[in-house]
């Protein structure tokens, strides 16, 4: 059984998140994108917390179900502030194997500091002394580093990161089984740091729309869907089948830059800068490339023998856009042609992964379906990411639909 995951994401008592996320939206525009396992997110927010128990009902496998049947898990993150040889900030993904233990942590975590003013609250402890406290409670509490390489946040982030886990975690280091990727960095990058974890990918979607939900997943294949079995795949590898991922240049922290000058640069430009900007004279922010170049342990291209696959696509209302030269992604014009291509072919991960060209052209511009296709084969051009910027897809004129036409007239 196929089971597509995405267990990073936030309600709506996180900050800088959609104020109109809910259990019930979630659930359904993960339908429409092809996810079928979330985490419920930010379960330790009382009003949250609230609601995951009042609309979902958890089995004897640690798996919450709607009343339409769609699955959770247990999940949440949380931010860590401290200082261990300098100003640390490091962002952990947290999963609970069932409803008593989440409550365990909740009443643990309470005594550490608030949890009703941010869904992702902050806390003044090492990651040592949180992996201590979580595995006092429970061996089957998961703890997985978030974005792992993203500058500000990521367990080897460029401002406050560790340049090892084991740097990070010191002895509690083999309490720590995976890594999440982050939409700067992709797994064939991280595998040059020679960590011997296995690699995640989640959205940390801030909205429950599909260009957010499900940017980046899991994929497990395991016969029956439970959460130890969720939890051995990301411990063994023995049930976790790929990973998709954006193009990393799409993330916000790929290369070096500064968003308020409008500068950006390649790793080896940055060398040559010593890091500074050229038109203020400030450090810039360091990316995940440069940073990977820091850390990596081996040259490009070195692969684990027990490397898992992975995709790289970039979301389709993306695609829609950018062919039709819209601005917003949520345009009629958009949502229009991208409801038409779920109602053909079932979910967004369908169209973007499985469906050939000659399908897609019966559906919609033969310019969209090109594009389409070339996103799978990762042929697209993006101008990379930078300082908190998302990269940007470049098409040429001649692959852009410049006269408006409507569904019909393809």
């Amino acid at each position: 059984m196929e089971i597509i995951s995405d267990l990073q994401l936030h309600s709506r008592f996180s900050r800088a998140c959609s104020k109109d996320i809910t259990l019930d939206q979630l659930e359904k525009y993960s339908r429409i994108k092809g996810l079928n396992l979330l985490s419920t997110g930010d379960f330790q927010h009382p009003l949250w917390n609230s609601e995951i128990k009042k609309n979902l009902q958890e089995d004897e496998n640690g798996i919450l179900w709607s009343k339409s049947k769609f699955p959770f898990i247990w999940g949440s993150e949380i931010s860590l502030m401290f200082s261990q040889d300098g100003r640390r900030a490091v962002h952990l993904l947290m999963f609970a194997p069932n409803g008593e233990v989440a409550d365990q942590m909740i009443d643990v975590l309470g005594k550490k500091g608030r949890l009703d003013y941010d869904g992702r609250p902050i806390f003044g402890m090492s990651c040592v002394e949180f992996v201590e406290l979580m595995k006092e409670i429970d061996d089957k509490i998961e703890i997985i580093p978030a974005h792992c390489m993203t500058s500000w946040f990521g367990i080897f982030g460029s401002k406050s990161g560790f340049d090892s886990l084991k740097e990070a975690f010191k002895d509690k280091v083999d309490k720590v089984y995976a890594i999440e990727s982050g939409m700067s960095a992709s797994p064939a990058m991280l595998w040059r740091l020679k960590e011997n974890v296995n690699i995640v990918s989640f959205s940390d979607a801030h909205s429950f729309w599909p260009y957010r939900l499900g940017r980046e997943a899991t994929v497990f294949d395991f016969a029956k869907l439970s959460y130890d079995n969720v939890i051995k795949a990301i411990r063994t590898g023995e049930g976790l089948k790929k990973t998709i991922e954006v193009k990393p240049e799409y993330g916000k922290y790929h290369i070096d830059g500064h968003r308020s000058c409008n500068f950006s640069c390649d790793y080896n430009e940055s060398r040559k800068l010593n890091k500074i900007c050229p038109k203020c004279k400030n450090e810039l922010t360091i990316g995940v490339e440069f940073r990977i170049e820091e850390l990596a342990k081996t040259v490009d291209g070195y692969k684990p023998e027990n490397a898992k696959n992975f995709v790289e696509i970039i979301p389709l209302q993306e695609l829609i856009a950018v062919v039709y030269n819209i601005k917003q992604l949520n345009s009629r014009k958009v949502l229009n042609i991208y409801d038409s291509l779920i109602k053909n072919f079932g979910n967004e991960f369908n169209v973007l992964l499985n469906i050939n060209e000659n399908e897609l052209k019966k559906a919609v511009h033969e310019k969209l379906a090109k594009i389409i296709i070339l996103n799978r084969e990762r042929k697209l051009r993006i101008k990379a990411g930078f300082d908190g910027v998302y990269g940007v897809i470049e098409l040429d004129e001649k692959d852009k639909i410049k006269t408006q036409k409507s569904l019909g007239e393809f």
